[in-house]
């Protein structure tokens, strides 16, 4: 029996929600590919989840929601190697870093405005460009 998958401090998922589907493993490969199921497709139902609180399952959504089907199961596929548990524990560690990176609450930015300094340069810059664009004119004749 596996064991449950660690995410972070607070989550741990239970082996039992996790659900595991091997099948063929397209492209190139010979007899091998034709003959065994090494494609492995994790499945995680997050609706159903006992371990996700709905702040949790809307963050989720908000960033995994092309992985989660109608029915609210969350879907990943690994196909690299031609081992079939070689490919479910990719799929485990690829799941745990999806899950962990999607709960991650980003540092809200703060608001910043340039220096005085930074302000006088940019001025003094614009200026120089400006000096320099008048000295290319044709002097006039009038003097």
């Amino acid at each position: 029996m596996e064991d449950d998958l660690y995410i972070n401090e607070t989550l741990t998922v239970p082996a039992g929600e996790l659900n595991f589907k091997a099948s063929r493993s397209g492209g190139p490969g010979g007899q091998h590919v034709n003959k065994t199921s090494s494609r492995v497709t994790l499945e995680w139902n997050v609706e159903s989840s006992t371990v996700l609180s709905s702040l949790q399952k809307l963050r989720i959504y908000k960033h995994l929601g092309g992985r989660i089907n109608t029915d609210g199961v969350f879907q990943l596929s690994v196909d690299e190697s031609r081992s079939q548990h070689a490919n479910r524990d990719l799929a485990r560690r690829r799941f745990a870093d999806l899950l962990k990176s999607a709960l991650k609450v980003q540092k809200k930015r703060l608001k910043t405005k340039p220096s005085k300094s930074a302000k006088a340069r940019r001025v003094d810059e614009k200026k120089k460009v400006g000096q320099k664009k008048r000295n290319r004119t044709k002097p006039s004749h009038d003097e």
